[in-house]
């Protein structure tokens, strides 16, 4: 059973924005070249559950507007990470103590001091994971950085990240499609 991950197009937040549950949007041009690049490769009977949030919404309505009669749910377990106070602003502007503070704590501190923990992020995350997991069928997810590596710890058993060195750190491009299996 199968687990594809796809981040969602490159949105139009300026570099170096911090914008985790921020709603931020993407090019409609950007949207559509993913969504025609990605959905002829679709089964017939695939299942599509993406974030609620516009950057992914948008992109899986366009694949569906494109192959009708895929299934498509929205499901805000796998929206990204809720970065508190610091969203919106540039990651550049973010005190070092603040984030140093986040990391030492780094699975039950909140970050930008007012959102999520890792640890209730990996909850809400897992949960989905889990019942993915249960239904024993194959599943595309549109989602975001921060989950897919989420559920990357989440495939090899691991609950929940204790330490900011346990995260994964490797890049994730914007429309990148990564499979795990279960």
């Amino acid at each position: 059973m199968k687990l594809a991950l796809l981040r969602h197009a490159q949105t139009e937040a300026a570099p170096g924005l911090c914008y985790g549950r921020t709603d931020v949007a993407v090019a409609p041009e950007a949207m559509r070249a993913l969504a025609e690049r990605i959905a002829p490769q679709l089964a017939q009977d695939a299942k599509i559950v993406c974030s609620p949030l516009q950057r992914c919404a948008g992109l899986a309505e366009a694949m569906a507007a494109l192959r009708p009669g895929l299934a498509l749910r929205h499901d805000a377990r796998i929206a990204e990470m809720d970065l508190g106070a610091w969203e919106g602003g540039s990651w550049s502007s973010i005190d070092r103590a603040e984030l140093d503070a986040w990391t030492r704590d780094f699975a039950d501190a909140r970050a930008g001091g007012s959102g999520e923990s890792m640890r209730q992020f990996m909850q809400r995350v897992g949960s989905a994971f889990d019942e993915w997991h249960a239904n024993g069928r194959d599943a595309l997810w549109i989602t975001h950085a921060g989950v897919i590596r989420a559920v990357w710890l989440l495939s090899e058993g691991v609950r929940c990240a204790e330490r900011a060195d346990q995260w994964p750190a490797q890049p994730i491009a914007f429309g990148e499609w990564v499979v795990v299996e279960g």
